[in-house]
């Protein structure tokens, strides 16, 4: 499933979203599509994501004109939502622009691959409980963390732009093929 939204087609109604359904626009590409300086000369933040566990994909311009734009906010809390339970949470703006600010660090022309986004208390316990990698009071079940990589670039490279950013949380993760992202303290680790 495909899900593109413009502030423009918002504007004449077409915007209404029931978790994560399509709007059929012409395609946008990302901020790394758009270009770093056309994307910030134009006040567009962009998020593009493929839930590797749904098969949903979302491209979305998320901020415009100075703010950010709810309905497109909505629904990445829908494309993030909890896959084992379907829980649907808020999550934090500041991920979407740490993610824009890495995307165009990066260069990627590829939309993240999100391997974990927001995690229900019961879903976090259960993994707590399989793995000793997952935080018992994880910034996942507050809508405040990301697992993802990209396809066109290398791992550690991504890992590295996230460092740069001093924005939050980093965690390396090599043989699991993830960075996690988080808006929280500024700290670092090393998974598997």
């Amino acid at each position: 499933m495909s899900l593109v939204v413009r502030r423009s087609l918002l504007k004449l109604g077409l915007g209404a979203m029931a978790s994560a359904s399509l709007i059929a626009a012409p395609a946008l590409s990302h901020a790394a599509d758009l270009g770093q300086a056309d994307s910030a000369a134009d006040g567009l933040r962009c998020v593009a994501m493929d839930n590797l566990h749904t098969g949903e994909t979302m491209e979305a311009v998320y901020w415009e004109q100075g703010d950010y734009i709810p309905d497109v906010l909505d629904a990445v809390n829908a494309h993030l939502r909890d896959f084992r339970t379907g829980d649907v949470h808020p999550i934090d703006p500041k991920l979407l622009d740490l993610l824009d600010q890495i995307a165009s660090k990066v260069q990627t022309k590829a939309r993240f691959q999100v391997i974990s986004g927001f995690r229900s208390q019961a879903t976090n316990a259960m993994l707590h409980e399989q793995s000793a990698e997952v935080a018992k009071k994880s910034l996942h079940t507050q809508g405040m963390a990301i697992d993802v990589r990209l396809p066109d670039v290398a791992l550690e490279h991504l890992h590295n732009a996230a460092l740069t950013m001093c924005a939050g949380g980093v965690g390396f993760y090599p043989e699991s093929n993830f960075v996690h992202l988080d808006v929280g303290p500024v700290r670092t680790w090393r998974g598997s």
